[in-house]
This record gives structure tokens, C-alpha cells and sequence, in this order.
């Protein structure tokens, strides 16, 4: 699990404190990590809003053992997450490849997902 670098400076210039940030960065990562894994949308809302991140603004930045949010919430069959994930992303952010080039759909089609309710909502966000 890791951060990006902006995603980090985006979590210090929200903080007035700049020491303690990077833990607690590596701490809030690993907890929306567990989150996500074990489907719990209601905790995640609630840490995302206790630490005031919008996950639009960190989600490019946030890698749970190596995979983006979406991809662990496929592998976890996490859909409640996954669609709570989706639906709180911009089209475009839906759309667009990640890492290794390919879309999220692209993806989830190539791992035995794309009847899943995830690639369901991820479809009717980006028209597809």
C-alpha cells in the first residue's frame, strides 16, 4: 500500500500539522485498504470524512497491494465498496487507463468481472 506523492501533498496542505501527516497518511491508507477488502462502505465513508479526503481528489494515489481501489474492491468481490467507489469518481477518472495502460473495464473484463455490479455501474457512468 502506498501513496503518491500528490496525494500526500494534497493530505498536508490540508493538515496544519506536517510531521505526524505522513503516518497518519500511511495509517488512513492502510485503513481504506481494509475497508475496501472487507466491504465496509459505512467505515469507509466515515474515515474518508473524519480525515476530510474526497476520493476523487486521492483515489489515482492510493494503491492497495499494488492495485487501485476498484481492482481490490473486484478481487475482494467487495461490491457495496466498489459501486459506493464508482459511483463518487468522475466518468472520465472511470474511463481513462490506469497503471498498466488499461482501462478499469478493459480489466475487470480480462479477470472474469464484467458482470459484476461494479462493472455495472462503472458502464452506466461512463455511457458504455
Amino acid at each position: 500500500m502506498r501513496l503518491l506523492p500528490v496525494a500526500i501533498a494534497a493530505l498536508i496542505a490540508a493538515s496544519s500539522v506536517s510531521a505526524p501527516v505522513v503516518a497518519d497518511t500511511d495509517q488512513l491508507v492502510a485503513n481504506i485498504c481494509n475497508y475496501v477488502q472487507s466491504d465496509d462502505k459505512h467505515r469507509l465513508r466515515k474515515k474518508m470524512k473524519q480525515n476530510r479526503v474526497k476520493l476523487r481528489n486521492v483515489y489515482s494515489g492510493i494503491y492497495c497491494d499494488g492495485s487501485s481501489l476498484l481492482r481490490t474492491a473486484y478481487k475482494s468481490n467487495a461490491d457495496d465498496v466498489g459501486e459506493y467507489i464508482a459511483k463518487r469518481l468522475p466518468s472520465s477518472d472511470l474511463a481513462a487507463p490506469e497503471a498498466d495502460g488499461k482501462t478499469i473495464l478493459d480489466w475487470a473484463a480480462e479477470n472474469g468481472h464484467s458482470e459484476s455490479a461494479i462493472s455495472a455501474v462503472i458502464k452506466e457512468r461512463i455511457g458504455g
